[in-house]
């Protein structure tokens, strides 16, 4: 269901095994920062029905993406002088904050192509047959946004947000079809420079 996208077994989850503190617990522990009182959200959170950055959601698909770790976004790695002498150097220290065992069940999941062709078609923009990439597409409510989230494991993740900033809606297309085209071209260009 999750590779299908489907809605009705995800809200199952939350509400009969999850439960919705514990879930936003979990989000904000992978980087999810707009989340915060798990009052303020009821079953459509796990359908987009609380805000979340695109950098954020990059960030928490990004501990899936190495087996539980989290490390926040860095922008600036280092600050070096014209002579090369390191002026300032961030350094991002990763924590565990899922078990290794559940990241690699999303990843098989999510990079399931089988599981998602009746929905996306054998063929789709998801589908990557030389490696394995784990991928989420989204859609907000009256099209007035779309989305694709993806990562092969201990490589890249990358995400691709599409929509309009006065936030009406767009051409009634899911997010497949608005942002999958500029995710899947970035993903090849991307890990065609990186050994499978």
């Amino acid at each position: 269901s999750l590779a299908q996208s489907l809605n009705i077994p995800s809200i199952k989850v939350l509400l009969n095994l999850a439960g919705l503190q514990e879930s936003v617990a979990t989000a904000h522990d992978m980087g999810i920062t707009t989340l915060q009182d798990p009052s303020q959200y009821g079953p459509s959170i796990v359908l987009g029905g609380g805000e979340v950055k695109l950098l954020d959601i990059v960030s928490a698909y990004g501990a899936f993406a190495t087996g539980g770790k989290h490390a926040p976004p860095l922008s600036i790695k280092r600050v070096v002088s014209e002579g090369g002498v390191t002026l300032q150097e961030n350094t991002n220290t990763s924590i565990t904050v899922l078990p290794k065992e559940a990241t690699d069940m999303i990843t098989s999941i999510l990079s399931d192509n089988e599981a998602r062709t009746p929905i996306f078609g054998a063929n789709s923009l998801l589908y990557f047959p030389e490696r394995q990439v784990a991928v989420k597409t989204g859609t907000t409510q009256d099209f007035r946004d779309g989305w694709v989230v993806g990562y092969s494991p201990n490589t890249l993740v990358a995400g691709v947000w599409v929509g309009n900033n006065d936030n009406s809606p767009m051409n009634k297309e899911p997010g497949i079809v608005v942002a999958g085209p500029i995710w899947r071209q970035f993903m090849d260009y991307a890990l065609s420079a990186i050994t499978p």
